[in-house]
């Protein structure tokens, strides 16, 4: 269990900082929003957290799959967060850099390092966006770091297949929660990847990411918010879940608002809808539901 808050506060980020804190290594986790035009890398050089480093959630993966997002091996991780500077005993504080939302892919970089076995991880409440309105410093100065050795221990538990999803259509062992937003998930919106058409795998329950957050301060809900959010959406934080959404990241966000209401097994289909639509479009369509948005 981390020993560490999972989520932190603008004020106690600005107090390590201020302090020298020495175990603390801040990550720009930016992954931008489907069909945006933004740059994240540009957008961290020109301003960043002071002494965060840019942390690519694509970086560590297999290199060769079809799909986006995909989570690689072991060694692949190893290199890069050690090549960053982090070793197992880091404490790593996550932040987005995204307008509107001010958190969606640090989710992801947060599931990933625990997936990796790593204990200490910490997300920015509201992210960049919530820092800068606070009146915290930003920087252009990027941080040289040494690189160090880091050991990856896979945790299976946090990862679904697409076996396991495609059985579980009939099955249903597991509940199954769709990320995405309800355009996408009906059919009625476009997917924002080629060759795939919206719709959403079959018993699958739709909860926008967004659901997570406070519409208004676009900050996390409190816990009973959530929890409240949950089961007005018929989810069962009691019984075996899972998280999808359309490539991999969204579901993430939803992982970790149920593990902020204390459920901290669910797993990721990081396939998610890009493949499942992909390997079952012609062999098993009754898998699906398949809209009519082009």
């Amino acid at each position: 269990m981390s020993k560490v808050s999972t989520i932190v506060t603008h004020t106690w980020l600005a107090g390590q900082i201020a302090t020298g804190a020495k175990n603390i290594i801040i990550l720009d986790a930016t992954n931008p929003l489907p069909r945006s035009a933004q740059k994240p890398l540009k957008d961290y050089l020109a301003k960043h957290i002071p002494g965060a480093l840019f942390f690519e959630i694509d970086a560590a993966g297999p290199h060769h799959s079809p799909y986006a997002h995909t989570l690689g091996p072991p060694e692949n991780f190893e290199k890069y967060v050690g090549s960053l500077g982090i070793s197992n005993n880091t404490h790593v504080v996550l932040y987005d850099n995204l307008d509107p939302v001010g958190v969606f892919s640090a989710p992801r970089a947060w599931w990933m390092f625990r997936i990796f076995g790593h204990k200490d991880i910490s997300i920015l409440e509201g992210g960049l966006k919530h820092w800068v309105a606070q009146g915290n410093d930003v920087t252009t100065e990027v941080p040289k770091v040494a690189e160090v050795e880091y050991k990856a221990t896979y945790n299976p538990d946090l990862k679904v297949s697409f076996e396991e999803m495609a059985t579980n259509v009939k099955e249903q062992k597991f509940q199954v929660m769709d990320g995405r937003g309800k355009g996408r998930f009906e059919g009625t919106v476009p997917e924002p990847r080629p060759g795939v058409d919206p719709g959403h795998i079959i018993n699958t329950i739709n909860v926008p990411f967004t659901n997570i957050f406070d519409s208004e301060k676009r900050l996390f809900k409190t816990v009973d918010e959530m929890k409240k959010m949950f089961e007005e959406k018929g989810i069962d934080l009691s019984k075996p879940l899972a998280s999808t959404c359309g490539s991999g990241v969204s579901a993430c966000c939803l992982a970790l608002g149920a593990y902020m209401c204390g459920k901290e097994d669910v797993r990721i289909y990081d396939g998610a809808w890009e493949e499942f639509y992909t390997k079952n479009k012609f062999r098993a369509p009754e898998l699906f539901f398949k809209g009519s948005a082009k």
